[in-house]
């Protein structure tokens, strides 16, 4: 109901910045700036000064913003009470989120989504990275949890779920912060030889199958020792142990405080997005059309975690 305007001159005056605004908005830095001359014009005052060193708020733009956070709220809080008055309640989306699946990504786009439809509730909901029970979870979606963010070239995973696109990991290598190659900013396979790699056994995922025929036809002298298929936190701790090579993802470069994250020279990337129910519900269904309304508007690096 409100102009969103008003919004795009909260980040800006929060920020300070017309890029960092433009960053957390998912939006170029010449829409912000335009939104804000635009703001300036039809309200016939001058909100923010810009400088060299920033942007910051006139005494008129102190005003406004001093103002601005309720008439927000205002504007949600009648939509809201319409919405009940109507008999319609807001939508609970429950997002799992854990150490190798987090939910940053999709709690990002839905802060966008809620800017323009408050009509969805979110609930985190943890769970435990188990490679015994991941299947579990994921064949289970759409009763306990209802969206996760994770990696889905599995083919076990997309046989248990649907999937909405978001972007794509890089495949990297994690290594031990004591080994010799740690401050490589670049890893070379011929960097990699005489090392032994961890990485998921075949028959699972091609592109990590994919990556193993490269190294086995090209590249023998890297050792490769297979895992059982999903990590959990362990390989990251068996990699640390044993000072092998873990073939990770950059997403993951947090992981383990004792691993270092580094790009290898090639050109396999994991494609990611919301893993959902076969048969999602309607709530879920309207939530990932909300998402796609939000995310067209935005280029995939905007999207990256």
């Amino acid at each position: 109901m409100y102009n969103h305007q008003i919004q795009t001159f909260l980040y800006v005056a929060d920020c300070g910045s017309f890029n960092k605004a433009a960053e957390k908005l998912y939006i170029t830095t010449a829409s912000v700036m335009k939104q804000m001359n635009a703001l300036e014009e039809r309200i016939g005052v001058q909100l923010l000064e810009r400088t060299n060193r920033g942007v910051f708020l006139t005494a008129a733009g102190k005003s406004l913003y001093k103002d601005a956070r309720k008439i927000i709220q205002a504007s949600h809080d009648a939509i809201q009470r319409a919405k009940e008055a109507a008999g319609i309640s807001q939508s609970l989306i429950r997002i799992g989120t854990s150490l190798l699946n987090p939910c940053k990504v999709i709690m990002d786009l839905w802060a966008q989504v809620n800017d323009i439809d408050p009509h969805f509730q979110i609930k985190i909901v943890p769970f435990e990275d188990e490679h015994t029970n991941i299947l579990t979870i994921i064949s289970s979606l759409g009763k306990e949890l209802d969206i996760i963010v994770g990696a889905c070239d599995s083919a076990q995973w997309r046989s248990r779920c649907q999937v909405y696109p978001l972007g794509n990991y890089q495949i990297c290598c994690a290594i031990p912060r004591s080994h010799p190659l740690a401050t490589y900013p670049l890893l070379q396979l011929n960097d990699l030889s005489g090392e032994t790699l961890i990485m998921e056994q075949a028959g699972d995922s091609p592109i990590l199958d994919s990556i193993r025929q490269l190294l086995e036809t090209q590249h023998p002298q890297i050792h490769i020792l297979d895992v059982p298929y999903f990590y959990d936190a362990n390989v990251f701790n068996i990699c640390e142990q044993s000072g092998c090579f873990l073939l990770t993802l950059d997403a993951w470069s947090e992981v383990h405080p004792s691993l270092v994250t580094i790009p290898v020279a090639w050109d396999f990337v994991m494609p990611y997005g919301l893993l959902y129910s076969k048969t999602p519900s309607a709530e879920v269904q309207a939530f990932l059309r909300a998402i796609q309304n939000v995310q067209k508007h935005l280029s995939p690096q905007q999207i990256m975690p």
